[in-house]
């Protein structure tokens, strides 16, 4: 009997032996697989370039040091452009739901869930004008800025001439949360109209009030761009951490008046670059 009782202690304790080689070998697989996927990842990166845009603006963590003269303020250079995209591309503190990877995926405002039924409703005049946009959506908004001396117009190669193709670029950003609402903001107040300063190009105005922009070197943006194509424009951006309501009866009389940037619909996203070899630090 007791020799019978040795012989299964004995089992017991190879089998449970065999179940710890198991779990370590799963584990090793496991950790195997993991840095292989991190390999991938950090061979597919596109290194060579200068830090990468759009980024979660809540985190200062860089690691691509591609150093670069900041652009000066918005007030001191030409607008060239403007521009939408549905959704956010920048992740931020009033912009950090999630919608999906695809073209027109990227973030939504953080109150986008909770707007009411009149807030929702489809609008009556102008309906569809500006298309991609729709109540409910977020945006985010470009007005892009040049040191070139250049009249604004179509697409960023506005932003550039034959003798000014190296320009210092800026980008002041604001996100919108789309209501129909006539008490919400008014897009045309921050239009172009042939508006000039100390004979410059600007806005008629950019959002305030919504948080202490956060500044930091970047690229362009937009879906044909990834971890692994990367745009090669150095951008200095200026993006502001909370959402502002936007009338979208406003956004669709923009496009239905006409502007210099032909603009009559908003843009697909370019992705969250999450690799820290692509982000510049913020200061």
């Amino acid at each position: 009997m007791k020799k019978l009782f040795l012989v299964m202690v004995s089992l017991a304790f190879l089998s449970a032996c065999a179940a710890v080689e198991q779990e370590a070998a799963v584990a090793n697989e496991a950790k195997s697989a993991e840095a292989m996927a991190k390999s991938e990842m950090a061979g597919d990166l596109c290194v060579d370039f200068g830090p990468q845009t759009p980024r979660d603006i809540s985190s200062v963590v860089g690691l691509n040091t591609a150093d670069f003269p900041m652009a000066p303020p918005a007030a001191e250079l030409n607008l060239c452009n403007i521009h939408t995209h549905t959704n956010a591309e920048h992740k931020g503190p009033g912009f950090s739901v999630f919608v999906n990877d695809s073209d027109y995926g990227g973030y939504a405002c953080n109150g986008a869930a909770s707007l009411t039924a009149a807030e929702l409703a489809a609008p009556t005049v102008n309906a569809g004008k500006f298309k991609e946009v729709k109540p409910g959506d977020t945006i985010e908004v470009h007005w892009v800025h040049t040191s070139c001396d250049i009249e604004p117009g179509e697409g960023l190669g506005s932003c550039l001439s034959d003798t000014c193709t190296d320009p210092l670029l800026r980008v002041e950003a604001q996100v919108f949360l789309v209501v129909n609402d006539e008490n919400a903001l008014d897009f045309n107040d921050f239009a172009y109209a042939g508006n000039k300063r100390n004979n410059l190009h600007q806005a008629l105005s950019i959002p305030n009030g919504t948080g202490e922009p956060v500044l930091f070197r970047g690229s362009t943006t937009g879906p044909s761009y990834t971890q692994a194509t990367c745009s090669p424009m150095k951008v200095t951006w200026n993006v502001r951490p909370q959402c502002a309501k936007l009338d979208i009866n406003s956004l669709n009389e923009w496009a239905a008046n006409g502007n210099v940037f032909n603009e009559t619909k908003s843009h697909g996203v370019r992705q969250l670059v999450t690799a820290p070899e692509l982000l510049s630090p913020i200061e």
